[in-house]
């Protein structure tokens, strides 16, 4: 029997999700254990202090020290859900410089030190309000997405972010229009989608969304993943977040079919392989 390693997400990155976290985390390893699979579970906080010694490795990890450790490992060999450079990727500060290089419509976006509060102005956007985000990961606090409406507010904001060790922060143009949330896993049929705030409900090209969803996650190197974007009084569709491997909340049956059906297509495509030679 080949035995997997699976790593539960740390509950400080799980803000407000913490039971559809671990939920769709274990809702995962039935599945897996229902094609035959051994599972060891691991928390995120084990790496660094455990040999890990399975192959092949599922993470929900998101932590900087953690993301790094299994970046270590994946460069060693394993195979691991998702790569962590692909984690490392969808932190802000990454992302929004590699989605618009590779041509995904997105926000007018600036990565700036909390030191450097008065590099950007508020007045750069030319919009009534932005976004300040933190640079690494997605969220712990509410307050670590959070929007401004002057130049005193963004200082301010920027000052407590500061004062929260944060170090780099996200300066995002509003965009208006219907927020969309979607969740996908690559390589398998799953994409599902719904509009978050239900304004106009405006209507859009769905296999749109699902190209430019797919096009953002391979550009960040994701296969599980999820999304927000906004869909204009016009119906044109700009992506505004990526985030590896979320809840699945309102599909998480569905989803944990698709991610047991994408582990075990990279397990059989590593037994096809010259590399394998046991059970592990």
């Amino acid at each position: 029997m080949i035995t997997l390693a699976g790593i539960r997400r740390q509950t400080t990155y799980s803000p407000n999700h913490v039971s559809n976290d671990a939920k769709i985390f274990l809702r995962t390893v039935e599945r897996l254990n229902e094609k035959g699979f051994r599972v060891n579970i691991y928390d995120e906080h084990d790496l660094g202090l455990v040999d890990i010694k399975e192959r092949v490795i599922f993470s929900m990890a998101q932590g900087v020290e953690s993301t790094l450790l299994l970046n270590e490992l994946e460069e060693k060999g394993k195979i691991i859900i998702n790569s962590p450079k692909g984690s490392i990727n969808s932190y802000r500060t990454n992302m929004v410089k590699i989605l618009p290089e590779k041509g995904l419509p997105f926000p007018k976006s600036f990565v700036i030190n909390v030191e450097e509060k008065n590099k950007i102005k508020f007045e750069d956007f030319n919009a009534r309000k932005i976004w300040i985000k933190r640079g690494d990961v997605h969220a712990i606090h509410r307050e670590d997405v959070t929007v401004v409406y002057s130049e005193e507010e963004k200082n301010n904001i920027i000052t407590e972010f500061a004062w929260r060790g944060i170090r780099d922060v996200v300066l995002q143009e509003h965009l208006d229009g219907d927020v969309i949330k979607f969740y996908s896993v690559r390589n398998t049929s799953l994409f599902h989608w719904f509009y978050l705030n239900g304004i106009n409900h405006t209507p859009f090209e769905i296999k749109l969304l699902k190209d430019l969803g797919n096009k953002a996650a391979d550009a960040l190197g994701l296969e599980v993943y999820g999304g927000d974007a906004i869909v204009s009084e016009e119906g044109k569709i700009s992506i505004i977040d990526i985030n590896d491997w979320p809840s699945f909340a309102p599909v998480r049956e569905e989803a944990s079919v698709a991610i047991a059906e994408l582990i075990v297509k990279k397990i059989n495509n590593y037994i096809s392989g010259d590399n394998y030679n046991g059970s592990n």
